[in-house]
């Protein structure tokens, strides 16, 4: 499943970025996330409740930083699985510098999703997935 989008801040790329490496508030901005911790290293482990339709459940993820090229792009690497089945992926972020003092993220995923989440039908779960991924950066701007 591809998701691919951007989202203006009307921030500097530096506070984008700052954010973006603070794992309170990516846990207080992940869409269901029950709590989330650092096992090692750029290395973290989150209970996230998500619903999809009818199936509804609770998944354990991992998730890992990679690639960090500061202050312009970073892939978070994640997998969780739970009673409706699994999901995982690599997100792709890039910041850029759109010259009134803001910042263009771009994002991209190829991710994959088996069990009984996959029945739900690819063209719903893409449109829930960037759903997802706009109320996480709707959610981040109140930490701008």
């Amino acid at each position: 499943m591809k998701i691919e989008g951007s989202y203006e801040f009307k921030a500097p790329r530096e506070r984008i970025w700052e954010i973006l490496q603070d794992p309170k508030v990516m846990a207080q901005c992940m869409p269901g996330c029950e709590g989330m911790e650092e096992v090692a290293p750029d290395e973290f482990e989150a209970t996230v409740k998500v619903g999809i339709a009818a199936v509804k459940g609770t998944y354990k993820a991992k998730v890992a930083i990679k690639d960090r090229q500061a202050p312009s792009h970073y892939v978070l690497s994640g997998s969780g699985s739970g009673g409706p089945g699994f999901m995982q992926g690599d997100l792709v972020i890039d910041l850029e510098d759109n010259g009134d003092a803001g910042t263009t993220l771009r994002y991209s995923t190829d991710a994959k999703i088996g069990g009984l989440i996959a029945g739900v039908g690819q063209r719903m779960l893409g449109g829930v997935g960037k759903m997802m991924v706009n109320q996480f950066f709707k959610k981040m701007e109140s930490f701008v």
